[in-house]
């Protein structure tokens, strides 16, 4: 693998060996005593708030309302959030549910449940460390820094009763995702060295282990003093998916079977307000070293029976182990009280030596309910939907984690010793891609949604027991195998129950022919703030990190996506910033957002403006799906998808308001920038148009549509000009609407040309003009900014790097990393935002732009693209052209939006807000 690319052929035995004992020497790192700038919110102005108060008492309205019906409101702004600069490396594979950690240690932002994230530690998730020494010295410390969410008192029985003594100036921690280090230089004893290195399974390419909902700690403990060293080390768990559920009461712990070596206990959690079951396993693996003992379950806190957690703590300070505790039978957790468990691994280090010690972690939540639809996750394909598999995946986790860790390995090594890059970007590059772990993603089964029988309602059915399959159903050999036996006939009835409502949805799994395979469909989030899945100008820009390292989940995107264009629902929905009603979405255009509350049925979530409208989303679909393409070369997806591009850009015909071959914008924000207005042709619209008739062009040769290829050509030559009448000498304008902010220099007016040669098109503008564009941008907007977006900055940084202007292009990405990155930065390590401005205040922490740092990786790389060089000799008065010109014309003719009465009010008031400031 190189670059992110993957080298067929590759093995086990090609790829580099692990050092247990340091970590890499490029790695972001903390003291874990440092005290970063806790980030801070972005706040209006009077003026601001004058001028948007209308669509803030909408937008209120609006979330309490959805709030009051049990759903995410889409603007997540008026939730108050639990902010700290302290975040590092979350846990986990992706789509399977996330799990924060600290770079002090704390698990925290807990993400298991669609559209929830409790932010805030769980305190009784720690390590811990017990030490003895012959000569009677005793060390233990929790493996953290004292929160301030731990009471000072020790004179209770719970987790402030525990040794809070680490010195976190002395501790140092280092992330390289997906992976981080935590050495423990002399803590707490002087005389032994612990590194901690936390492993998961995020692996490019591979679409199995990279699903599963685990992780591994692994210890290293070098012994420096002149004698031996008793250690333990414990791992504690909280029956808690984070918040106050814990106090629920009804969870219960149990042990495991022991297999290969490895001790388990599992955390039975019976989640309340019908989110989907979770079950918790924490493992060890005991080898001719290490001994493994378990105390299943504790009291954290209340009144329930049962040993306390500071009898559990000061069982192992006393014994180093559980051998000694009588406490095999658990019961269920009482309300008002909260339990925990523990396990225990103990060894004896020689002086001088070194030792090895192996945790895990994993979580079994394989629904995701979307209120009467549930599906089930990816990682269920390999261990079952029945939520009893937390063992068994953590117990697979220590087995397999060396195997995981050499993959990522020969995956990061190369790019790590590229002398080419200064020392941040493979940091930054390899941390931005927390993303797709953090970013409340979800990667589903491929299957269509369970739906309770309550959803049938009048329909008969019959579910059948083929006599066939009875040995094999009630063999006894086969754990679950009756319940798995009759849910596989469950979910086959409903499938079949459901596929006529199901074949009017945006289910891109319906365009995979037969015998290709269903890799499954991913969800993520714009934001945290922003809560809409898989947001599809932002993923515009993302979208090159999943196309480098998963091309299959970006292609299942796509596939969605090419769904949805087809897809016409009537339905209605109230845009907040004018008040008024508009058809949910229609045939041809490309929907903002596959949807929030029922993804792919109930598409376009978004609702601050009418997003049908909006001029950059049908460009950026037919784009987005030739690269693909071209990343890819599969054909079957082209072909796949063809339809769904054709009818895209005919749609947009309808924008092309004086026949020029040009779009106009509507002098409102009707695209990304949101609170931009634009009118008449503009950089940022036009330059994507016209890229996107090059790409159709060039994918419509591949499929073999020669005739629709010239006749995109064309158009395209015809954009081509008008584009090109922007170019005011130094840069292309903002618009040529002739209004103040017609002349504001945009950062991203060469989205297009960007694009373009990203997917080995042909470039949009000449390469002088592309040249001193990017130059006057940097000099104004890369360095007199008011308002940085670290996204936008990756993708004009990409941009240069095309143009053979690598320092300029490093030089300005520069700069997200010093704000964003460093020590000494704003604290948005791993909650990169969309945005922040001049007084330091951000908009939208744990944003989806940012992965735009791989647009930077895939100029450099500069990967092999599968395309064919074409040459088309018409003119736009050809016959032939003239005839595609008539049947494309028909097509456009039958998707013109209905007349709507131009939207006055509010969208003056943001047009007038937005003329005569410097847009970036």
């Amino acid at each position: 693998m190189e670059n992110g690319i993957k080298e067929e052929g590759q093995n086990a035995a090609s790829m580099p060996k692990v050092d247990l004992w340091q970590p890499p020497q490029l790695t972001w790192q903390r003291k874990l005593d440092s005290n970063v700038k806790v980030p801070t919110g972005f706040t209006l102005s009077f003026q601001e708030f004058r001028h948007l108060a209308h669509i803030g008492f909408r937008l209120y309205r609006y979330s309490k309302q959805e709030e009051a019906k049990g759903k995410v409101p889409v603007f997540n702004v008026f939730r108050k959030h639990h902010i700290t600069s302290d975040q590092g490396v979350p846990l986990g594979g992706i789509g399977a549910g996330s799990i924060g950690r600290s770079y002090r240690g704390e698990f925290q932002r807990f993400k298991l449940f669609h559209g929830i994230c409790d932010d805030a530690p769980v305190l009784a998730n720690q390590f811990s460390v017990f030490v003895s020494r012959p000569n009677g010295e005793k060390f233990s410390s929790v493996l953290c820094p004292r929160s301030p969410g731990v009471p000072k008192k020790n004179t209770d029985s719970g987790i402030e009763s525990w040794d809070w003594n680490l010195k976190g100036e002395n501790c140092t921690y280092h992330a390289l995702f997906p992976r981080a280090w935590t050495v423990y230089d002399g803590e707490p004893d002087p005389e032994l060295r612990i590194v901690c290195r936390q492993i998961s399974p995020f692996i490019p390419h591979n679409y199995k282990e990279s699903s599963f909902p685990a992780s591994v700690f692994t210890f290293t403990l070098s012994n420096s003093g002149q004698t031996s060293a008793d250690v333990t080390l414990l791992f504690t768990w909280a029956n808690s998916v984070a918040g106050d559920s814990g106090l629920s009461g009804h969870h219960f712990n149990s042990k495991t079977m022991t297999k290969d070596g490895v001790h388990g206990l599992t955390l039975h959690h019976r989640t309340a307000n019908g989110r989907p079951p979770v079950t918790f396993a924490i493992a060890a693996e005991e080898t001719a070293d290490v001994h493994v003992s378990e105390c299943p379950c504790f009291l954290l806190s209340g009144n329930s029976k049962g040993i306390t957690a500071k009898d559990m703590w000061n069982e192992i300070k006393k014994h180093g182990s559980f051998d000694h505790l009588d406490n095999d039978k658990t019961s269920t957790s009482e309300p008002g009280s909260s339990i925990g468990a523990a396990i225990a691994a103990s060894l004896t280090i020689p002086s001088g030596s070194t030792r090895t010690v192996t945790f895990s972690l994993a979580w079994d939540c394989p629904e995701v309910k979307f209120f009467e639809k549930v599906y089930h996750r990816r990682y269920t394909k390999f261990y079952g939907t029945l939520g009893d598999s937390a063992a068994r995946i953590a117990h697979d986790a220590i087995l397999e984690h060396a195997k995981w860790e050499c993959e990522i390995e020969a995956w990061q090594r190369p790019i790590l010793e590229d002398k080419r890059f200064p020392e941040w970007y493979p940091i930054t590059l390899f941390n931005e891609l927390y993303y797709l772990n953090a970013g409340g993603t979800i990667w589903t089964d491929g299957s269509p949604p369970m739906q309770s029988l309550a959803t049938i309602r009048e329909r008969k059915f019959s579910l059948d027991t083929p006599r066939s399959d009875n040995k094999n159903i009630f063999c006894a050999d086969n754990e679950n195998a009756t319940a798995n036996g009759i849910l596989e006939r469950m979910t086959s009835t409903l499938e079949q129950i459901h596929t006529p409502a199901s074949s009017d949805t945006a289910f891109g799994t319906r365009l995979l022919e037969n015998g290709e395979e269903n890799i499954g469909q991913f969800l993520y989030l714009e934001g945290a703030e922003y809560v809409m899945y898989n947001t599809y100008d932002v993923h515009f820009y993302s979208s090159f990190a999943l196309v480098m390292l998963f091309p299959k989940l970006e292609l299942s995107i796509q596939r969605d996506f090419a769904a949805a264009v087809m897809m016409h629902d009537p339905g209605t929905m109230k845009i907040m910033s004018d008040g008024k009603w508009v058809t949910r979405k229609f045939l041809g255009a490309v929907p903002h957002d596959i949807g929030l509350d029922d993804p792919w049925f109930e598409i376009n979530s978004y609702n601050l403006f009418n997003s049908s409208r909006w001029k950059d989303l049908n460009s950026k679909f037919v784009l987005q799906v030739y690269r693909d393409f071209v990343a890819t070369g599969d054909k079957n997806f082209a072909r796949a998808v063809w339809p769904s591009v054709y009818i895209a850009m005919a749609y947009m015909e309808q924008f092309d308001k004086d026949g020029d071959g040009m779009i106009e914008n509507e002098g409102f924000p009707d695209q990304t920038y949101d609170a931009w207005s634009v009118n008449g042709v503009s950089a940022y619209c036009g330059g994507l148009w016209v890229a996107a008739l090059q790409a159709a062009s060039a994918l419509a040769n591949d499929v073999g549509d020669h005739a629709s290829a010239s006749y995109f050509w064309v158009r395209y030559q015809k954009a081509k000009a008008v584009y090109d009448s922007l170019w005011n000498g130094s840069y292309f304008n903002y618009d040529n609407s002739d209004g103040s902010s017609s002349t504001s220099i945009q950062a991203d007016q060469l989205a297009g040309q960007w694009y373009a040669r990203a997917c080995g098109l042909l470039p949009i503008a000449d390469e002088a003009k592309v040249k001193k564009a990017l130059t006057k941008i940097y000099d104004f907007n890369v360095l007199k900014a008011r308002e940085i977006w670290p996204g936008v900055t990756y993708g004009l940084a990409a941009s240069m790097i095309q143009e053979e202007m690598v320092d300029m292009a490093f030089q300005t990405a520069a700069g997200v990393y010093e704000v964003a990155w460093s020590e000494d930065g704003l604290g948005y390590s791993f909650q990169t935002p969309e945005s922040w401005n001049n007084n330091d205040e951000y908009r939208s922490l744990c944003y989806m732009r940012p992965l735009t740092i791989w647009a930077m990786q895939w100029a450099l790389t500069k990967p092999k693209l599968s395309r064919q060089e074409i040459k088309h000799e018409i003119s736009d008065r050809d016959s032939s052209y003239l005839k595609q010109h008539a049947a494309f014309s028909k097509v456009a003719s039958l998707l013109k939006l209905p007349k709507e009465e131009a939207s006055k009010g509010f969208l003056k008031v943001v047009y007038d807000f937005t003329i005569g400031r410097v847009l970036w």
